[in-house]
């Protein structure tokens, strides 16, 4: 039995979801974090169970050949990249077995093609939006007031790393942290505590549209208004590209970043970047791909198995603001889209007016609702094709039971997470289909996770 602060020797096999190497002893499986596969490390254990136990990397007595010195200095310490300290050529080949364990082991598929994953030729500077907390830090052995910190949260917790800059981001978003740190220090407004509920500013949110270089600043806070906005505008509107200020409202006790109100205080209240030739209007509650290099790849592999002629018929299910719709149209007969949430359906059919888009229309409402309802009324809406692109916990069974009794020639299937991917798959071919391929994208480079796009054709 092994217990807490206990030293153990291990050799890392492979690696969780939440990014912490995994070894064993005698059966006992450990979760180390700051290890790779093929490192063998000593490791001090810091909560223990029954059958398995948390540590830490003390020391690398043997490191594996795919360790590498991380690109950034809080690398171990902030949550965000996980595979820091992987060569990039290895994180690629990791996600590759991932996506091909889910498809095998998960969905049952052995023979369906996984493809060689698409990396960046540099997997820096690729973020195009930031969300960094806010809170209040004192110095040891000081008795002066606390200090705003702005950063990360450290990795399985709400503990703020203090963040100068992100390597993932883009060159320039480092001056928008050093201006609300000067506004903050300046104005005397109170970073938020988790703890009591108390002060106002929450979290610093900021997005720039890499084809226009426009970037908004959204500052989320807890109660109505933003005292001396001017100060931090005046400071903002001093950085080359940043055109808006916006001000979220959240004053719940929640987890969740953003509240449901914003207010736009100086600018348009939002940025417009754009995607092959279509123009997206992205405002800071907006969903939109992180990565505009990635994302144009993951676009233009779903258009290619969507296999368009102009004749086809398309429905968007999870459409957003209209990203995925809005690039087929182009290539398509008529695209509908369906989407929960309001805002994105009201910025969906914004982008395709301000595109002068004609031959896309979007609803509101659960798909699984929506879209019998629509064929019912109109069999000509029919899809010839339909394209999903859910959350990470994939497709509402009701929804994948509504898919297959639209009976579309070919589904495409855009994926957050392999596993649900390839649950969704086997429900999806048990139901008549056949999934051709499978084409993992990294569109997160550092992290854990990576996206895929499937193609399934219709066994008729």
């Amino acid at each position: 039995m092994y217990s807490k602060n206990q030293l153990v020797t291990v050799t890392i096999e492979d690696i969780s979801d939440t990014g912490e190497g995994i070894g064993h002893i005698d059966g006992f499986t450990l979760f180390v974090s700051r290890a790779v596969p093929g490192d063998t490390v000593q490791a001090r254990i810091l909560k223990a169970k029954k059958t398995y136990a948390f540590a830490k990397t003390e020391e690398i007595l043997t490191p594996s050949p795919s360790r590498t010195e991380p690109l950034c200095p809080l690398a171990g310490s902030c949550g965000g990249c996980q595979l820091s300290y992987m060569t990039y050529e290895a994180q690629l080949a990791l996600k590759q077995k991932k996506v091909e364990d889910c498809v095998r082991r998960i969905g049952g598929f052995a023979d369906v093609p996984v493809l060689p994953i698409i990396g960046m030729d540099d997997p820096r500077g690729y973020r195009n939006k930031g969300q960094f907390p806010v809170g209040t830090i004192r110095r040891p052995g000081q008795d002066s007031a606390a200090e705003p910190v702005l950063g990360f949260y450290a990795g399985r917790s709400h503990r703020i790393v203090s963040a100068k800059s992100c390597p993932m981001l883009w060159d320039g978003h480092e001056k928008i942290l050093s201006a609300v740190r000067e506004y903050l220090e300046e104005s005397g407004v109170k970073p938020y505590d988790e703890e009591t509920g108390k002060g106002l500013v929450r979290h610093v949110l900021m997005r720039k549209g890499f084809a226009t270089g426009e970037i908004l600043v959204c500052m989320v806070i807890n109660g109505p208004t933003l005292p001396k906005a001017n100060l931090l505008w005046k400071k903002l509107s001093e950085i080359p590209g940043v055109v808006s200020l916006s001000i979220n409202i959240n004053t719940e006790n929640t987890n969740v970043i953003l509240g449901a109100k914003t207010k736009t205080l100086f600018g348009p209240g939002a940025i417009t970047d754009r995607i092959g030739d279509v123009t997206f209007s992205i405002s800071p509650a907006s969903f939109y791909q992180v990565n505009p290099v990635q994302m144009k790849i993951l676009y233009d592999t779903a258009l290619s198995y969507a296999g368009l002629t102009g004749n086809e018929v398309v429905w968007d299910l999870y459409c957003g603001i209209g990203t995925i719709s809005l690039f087929l149209t182009r290539h398509a007969k008529r695209v509908y889209g369906v989407e929960i949430v309001p805002d994105a359906v009201a910025d969906a059919r914004a982008n395709a007016q301000a595109n002068r888009i004609e031959n896309a229309s979007f609803y509101e409402g659960a798909a699984e609702e929506v879209v019998p309802r629509l064929i019912a009324e109109d069999p000509s809406v029919k899809p010839d094709v339909v394209v999903v692109d859910p959350p990470r916990k994939g497709c509402e069974k009701s929804l994948l039971t509504t898919i297959l009794a639209m009976e579309p020639a070919r589904i495409v299937y855009v994926s957050c997470d392999p596993a649900t991917l390839a649950r969704d798959l086997r429900i999806l071919t048990d139901g008549g289909y056949r999934v051709e391929r499978v084409q993992p994208v990294d569109q997160f480079p550092g992290s854990v996770h990576v996206e895929s796009v499937a193609l399934l054709s219709s066994g008729k």
